[in-house]
């Protein structure tokens, strides 16, 4: 994956930011761009075939390109359907990416003159609250969603503020974070307030970037001697809304009940429980939802989240690591990256690289990843071939800890990666 940015930040584009993404994936796992039968490409903000002009950076290959829109969980609907076409025999090697290009502030409609997806949610969300038009609508949801636990549970403000506290930690250690400073759990509940209970801390940013991952079959990873990194999706589920959505309070409005169903759907595919994980990368785009996603999964009873705040059990030293990534609050949520991300750092963990941040006896990983509208992505990881894992070779940069770009090779339309510390390493993609 790329760092993700602030908008603005960097002087880059779309194609840009897969280049680099993709490049680094072919890298990490030794194989030319032609070996790729498929592509599916998430982005939720740019024009139609822009998939098509971002891997173009890569190869022309002409392969089926397919670009996904699917709202903030169009990178882990991308990863679906390119599992789906592995998993069934379509192909034998896959290629997911996504990338978004995003503007400053909080989330626009991009289109006012025809019925705005999100008009049924809305709608009922103003049944049980008022919308203030001095807050941005996607923290209202949530932060109702949040008032609702609140108000069942018991819920405190100091509950949702510990998550990003604790997201914001958890980001110093990774590179790839739009954000890497630690904050106190005073200055999250003091920051500026979006919409309550939320503050400033506990919310996502927009963020630019991409992440890419390449799925192949098992013939395909030993025919190619990768047997020694290759994590398997051992369950993966995807739901949409349904009439029980919008027939209760704002928790099932913002994809509890889509949650909970794909993670029950993976309980049952994988034979495994939340008690066999280790680690999960969750949908984070405000603390609300990760607390209340916590009772989706299944990682504590539902009406336990503050519970499994308060004893720790989402950290490093308790049952699980929630977002050992920073998460979407501070690692960034460029929404066709996101959770193709999340992604990334489930297979750096279980492959042991992620330095800092690894969490310890990574045997499990689940990913969960929402979008409104709505659909809802669990996936489930185990390595494909634990007798036969190796460690990361230490003479190799390692992608999960070290952050850096590629640039065109001269006198090329290909592209490679540049090593800042061996200027003498050929280009893993060419050769020369």
């Amino acid at each position: 994956m790329t760092k993700f940015e602030k908008p603005g930040k960097r002087n880059w584009d779309y194609p840009d930011m897969v280049r680099e993404s993709l490049t680094k994936a072919l890298d990490d796992s030794g194989l030319p761009y032609d070996v790729i039968q498929q592509v599916y490409v998430g982005y939720c903000y740019g024009d139609s075939t822009s998939g098509q002009r971002a891997v173009y950076e890569v190869g022309l290959s002409g392969v089926p390109i397919v670009n996904v829109n699917n709202n903030c969980s169009t990178g882990s609907t991308a990863l679906y359907l390119a599992r789906q076409a592995v998993q069934y025999g379509v192909v034998d090697c896959a290629l997911a990416t996504g990338f978004e290009k995003m503007s400053p502030g909080s989330l626009q409609s991009v289109y006012n003159d025809r019925t705005n997806p999100m008009g049924m949610t809305m709608e009922k969300m103003m049944q049980h609250y008022d919308f203030e038009f001095t807050a941005p609508g996607a923290p209202q949801m949530f932060g109702n969603a949040g008032r609702d636990h609140m108000k069942r549970y018991g819920t405190t403000h100091e509950h949702f503020a510990k998550i990003g506290w604790k997201n914001h930690k958890h980001s110093v250690n990774n590179p790839y974070a739009q954000f890497q400073q630690e904050y106190s759990l005073e200055e999250v509940m003091k920051s500026r307030k979006i919409y309550d209970p939320l503050t400033l801390l506990q919310c996502s940013p927009t963020s630019e970037g991409s992440a890419s991952a390449i799925l192949a079959n098992e013939q395909f990873v030993i025919a190619h001697g990768l047997q020694h990194q290759a994590i398997e999706i051992i369950g993966q589920s995807m739901t949409t809304d349904n009439t029980h959505t919008f027939d209760e309070d704002c928790i099932n409005l913002v994809g509890f009940d889509m949650s909970f169903r794909a993670a029950e759907d993976v309980y049952q595919q994988s034979g495994l429980t939340p008690d066999d994980v280790q680690l999960v990368e969750l949908h984070d785009c405000f603390s609300c939802n990760e607390l209340i996603t916590y009772e989706a999964l299944g990682l504590c009873p539902i009406g336990g989240g503050a519970e499994m705040v308060d004893s720790g059990n989402n950290t490093y030293g308790g049952k699980y690591v929630v977002n050992p990534s920073g998460g979407l609050i501070s690692k960034g949520h460029p929404l066709g990256a996101t959770g193709i991300a999340q992604c990334a750092e489930c297979c750096w963990q279980l492959r042991k690289m992620a330095g800092n941040r690894q969490v310890q006896n990574a045997k499990v990983a689940l990913q969960h990843n929402i979008g409104l509208g709505g659909a809802a992505v669990v996936t489930m990881y185990r390595h494909g071939f634990p007798n036969q894992f190796r460690e990361f070779p230490s003479d190799r940069l390692n992608p999960a800890i070290y952050c850096d770009s590629p640039t065109r090779c001269k006198g090329s339309t290909e592209v490679g990666l540049r090593y800042p510390r061996d200027t003498d390493s050929k280009c893993p993609v060419l050769g020369g």
